[in-house]
């Protein structure tokens, strides 16, 4: 789903990632990541952005290079990323090689609360380089996450 005005100027777009197993969102241990789907994600960040001036373009993959593909893409396209990487945190070189290297602030969102689960959970490779970092607050988060990034920007 994006919700993109391609012709919206790019200090007031953002891009809206999520990593691998989110599409399982409402499905996926609904006992720690409640029922509400990556679609209603989309929908709270978009409603959240326009209502703060910006619009927001999404992607979700379960492939690591896609997701290094679109921030790639997004260096001149947007003012700023929000991610939620997934798994990912926790393993991947790439993807905060990445963010690092298109120089633009992201927030990191978390539906759980990393630090109150297994404890290879408790690392990211990406919270040293967040802007912004939102953990445990639900799909809520989301939201928390785009309204902290704008105020940034």
């Amino acid at each position: 789903m994006s919700t993109t005005n391609p012709l919206a100027s790019p200090d007031r777009r953002l891009l809206l990632l999520n990593g691998p197993n989110l599409n399982q969102l409402g499905l996926r241990e609904p006992e720690l990541y409640g029922t509400e789907t990556l679609d209603d994600v989309a929908r709270i960040a978009a409603a959240t952005a326009r209502a703060l001036g910006y619009d927001i373009e999404t992607v979700q993959s379960n492939h690591e290079g896609v997701l290094i593909d679109a921030i790639h893409a997004a260096r001149n396209r947007v003012a700023g990323i929000v991610i939620n990487p997934g798994g990912l945190t926790h393993s991947s070189v790439s993807l905060r090689d990445a963010l690092s290297a298109v120089a633009l602030p992201f927030a990191e969102v978390h539906v759980t609360d990393l630090d109150h689960r297994e404890p290879f959970r408790r690392f990211s490779y990406l919270h040293d380089l967040a802007a912004v970092r939102v953990v445990g607050q639900g799909v809520r988060g989301y939201a928390v996450a785009v309204e902290e990034l704008v105020a940034l920007l």
